[in-house]
């Protein structure tokens, strides 16, 4: 089962790096609202992924709701160490339910580009910030996945 997990945690790391790759332009440009092409590029991402690319967004949705999934049978069947596997579905959860809550929220309405842009940098940074602890916690999620072995 840790394999399942692993590689689910690797396909959404995957997710997150080129979600990332437009995220760092708000890096660039520190203070006050960001220029109006960067706007337009991160806003163009975001639709693209959010909505424009119907049904296959969906596989996101799927693979986090899978990996969690898989975390929670390691539990029930006791097949990890305990601490792997609570330590697993906390960090799971607390990315999973970051996106789930507040960025894909953000994502979407940052990709209507209807907001002025004060606050469509607001959503910009607020992103890049989540995406940067998802990132790192789907990172720890692979590493316990995959050091499972080391424990058995």
């Amino acid at each position: 089962m840790h394999a399942f997990a692993a590689t689910g945690a690797g396909f959404l790391m995957a997710v997150l790096w080129f979600d990332l790759m437009f995220d760092v332009q708000t890096r660039e440009h520190a203070g006050g609202t960001l220029p109006a092409d960067v706007l337009r590029s991160i806003s163009a991402y975001y639709r693209r992924v959010t909505t424009d690319a119907t049904p296959m967004n969906r596989l996101v949705s799927a693979a986090m709701v899978l990996t969690f999934s898989v975390i929670v049978a390691e539990i029930a069947r006791n097949s990890n160490p305990r601490w792997i596997g609570w330590t697993s579905i906390v960090v799971a959860g607390s990315a999973i339910g970051l996106a789930a809550t507040r960025t894909v929220r953000n994502a979407v309405r940052l990709g209507s580009a209807q907001d002025p842009p004060d606050v469509q940098t607001r959503l910009a940074r607020a992103i890049y910030r989540d995406h940067l602890y998802c990132f790192a916690a789907m990172t720890t999620l692979a590493g316990l996945q995959l050091s499972v072995e080391l424990w058995n």
